[in-house]
């Protein structure tokens, strides 16, 4: 036959002697079986009147010898603390002096986060009584705690607010909640959430460059065929000029962009300048229509000849200016 443990009958008085206790003064107590119990031994729901409060709390009791101390008692924090002081509902300690038949208590969420690491034991002062002369003054620090921290559970019955001030004893918020399948990609992304903040800052600027380079890829080869059936020049010089010229004004209206400038000129040309020769081999496909391709290969050579001194002369200029204006301000 199976044993009882001798320590069980030391764990109960404990348990047996704070539920006598809150059940007397009408509060509600839900005790927490041994497969769940996770660093404590029942839930309590105060009550007020008669009438059921928002205010829950967990309660670690402690029964024994081994809890006392030469000035009060200690509850040890083992690997409690994380789970303690982030809880949603205030984590009660109370140890149970079987000598004495008198109960005391300490609120471990409390203490807890106050403090960085785990301490190994919280105090818990004898001067800290759980009776019937101290319960009132017992729910009422509790409750204000509990009311300051916002931890107040509201439901619409008893099963629903039990179970709400069960996630809450665990740190189940349903708005904050962990999500497994990304917990680890969203420490890594707050890890380095500054430098992912540029990243996303540049790849915004850099959007039209992105999307003359996606345009190019798509148009290379119909722009080549286009080429090839207007003109007797290489097709693929031809199409890497204007696409040269392309690249290097979305780089411009990119590097603009992170100085703070909206380039309006240059967004606006380059995309007449990428609209008219994507649209080319739509018009004429296979770049048989005379005198239609034969301009447009001729506009394709001098656009980017033009373009590209019109945009030294311009941004040079442009640069000289601020150079000028930083040193007579002397920055």
């Amino acid at each position: 036959m199976s044993t009882v443990r001798a320590s069980r009958k030391i764990e109960r008085a404990g348990v047996n002697a704070l539920r006598s206790l809150l059940e007397e003064h009408d509060h509600i107590v839900q005790e927490i079986d041994g497969g769940n119990d996770h660093g404590e031994d029942m839930i309590v729901n105060f009550t007020r009147a008669s009438k059921r409060t928002p205010y829950w709390i967990a309660i670690q009791v402690k029964s024994g010898k081994k809890y006392k101390r030469a000035h009060g008692y200690a509850i040890p924090v083992e690997d409690h603390f994380e789970d303690w002081r982030q809880s949603r509902i205030p984590i009660l300690g109370v140890v149970y002096d079987m000598k004495k038949r008198e109960l005391f208590w300490v609120n471990l969420t409390e203490q807890l986060r106050s403090v960085d690491e785990s301490p190994g034991w919280v105090q818990v002062s004898s001067t800290s009584p759980l009776n019937s002369e101290s319960i009132d003054d017992f729910y009422a620090e509790v409750a204000t705690y509990a009311g300051d921290e916002r931890m107040r559970i509201r439901a619409e019955t008893e099963e629903e607010a039990l179970a709400e001030a069960v996630r809450a004893r665990q740190g189940l918020d349903p708005s904050t909640a962990p999500n497994p399948l990304y917990e680890g990609l969203a420490d890594l992304a707050l890890r380095y959430e500054e430098r992912l903040k540029t990243i996303r800052r540049n790849l915004i600027r850099s959007l039209p460059l992105q999307i003359v380079i996606l345009l190019m890829l798509v148009a290379w080869p119909y722009q080549i065929r286009f080429a090839e059936g207007s003109s007797d020049m290489s097709a693929t010089l031809w199409v890497s000029n204007l696409y040269v010229f392309m690249i290097i004004m979305a780089l411009t209206i990119f590097f603009e962009f992170r100085a703070g400038r909206i380039p309006f000129e240059t967004g606006k040309w380059l995309w007449v300048i990428a609209g008219n020769f994507a649209w080319l081999p739509v018009v004429d496909p296979d770049g048989d229509s005379g005198w239609w391709g034969t301009f447009w290969i001729w506009a394709g050579v001098f656009v980017p000849s033009f373009g590209y001194k019109l945009l030294l002369l311009t941004f040079v200029r442009s640069a000289m200016d601020r150079i000028r204006a930083r040193r007579t301000a002397g920055i």
